[in-house]
């Protein structure tokens, strides 16, 4: 398993060996022996999105707040990720990346981030394990188009958002809980 760093620390991205023969391919999406972090995952979760749904930029305040392992079984998406460590020097900065059904990558998103994803093809089923049970008293996230974060959502798509999603707060308003 290749495990590279961003520039962001803790933040990881994931590339599992992938074994390909006549019948197509096989990989471990998950092994924890894998991985150096000592993380029990509990839950996971699975969402079918449309071209253009963005889902975030959501979070769980602590004591609920989650670590997750975010991949796309089928499609593609740009899949973000916003710092919100007080402690942090990458504090406010996000970092997005493709993950898709054809480069099988993961992002390692630790406790202390928003997160959230916009779908680049026509469909997309996303997966991604936690560490944490949701507890919807905690739930929070920031608005997708924070003009201070300056995350370059692909322009050529319309998006589509719940109403929900569209009602969530700013960077500059926001009391990080982390």
């Amino acid at each position: 398993m290749k495990i590279n760093k961003t520039f962001i620390e803790d933040l990881l991205i994931i590339e599992p060996p992938l074994f390909k023969d006549e019948r197509c391919f096989f990989y471990e999406s998950y092994n924890k022996n894998n991985l150096d972090i000592d993380i029990d995952f509990v839950q996971d979760n699975e969402s079918k999105s449309y071209k253009g749904v963005i889902r975030g930029l959501h979070f769980q305040a602590p004591p609920f707040d989650q670590t997750k392992l975010v991949r796309c079984v089928s499609g593609n998406i740009l899949d973000v990720a916003v710092d919100l460590r007080t402690n942090s020097k990458t504090y406010g900065k996000s970092f997005s990346i493709e993950l898709s059904s054809e480069n099988n990558r993961q992002l390692f998103v630790p406790k202390g981030f928003a997160h959230g994803f916009q779908v680049l093809s026509e469909i997309a089923i996303v997966s991604y394990k936690v560490d944490n049970y949701y507890n919807p008293d905690s739930d929070s996230g920031l608005i997708w188009n924070d003009k201070d974060l300056s995350i370059d959502w692909n322009s050529d798509i319309k998006p589509i958002l719940s109403d929900k999603d569209l009602k969530l707060t700013s960077f500059r308003e926001l009391k990080s809980p982390f």
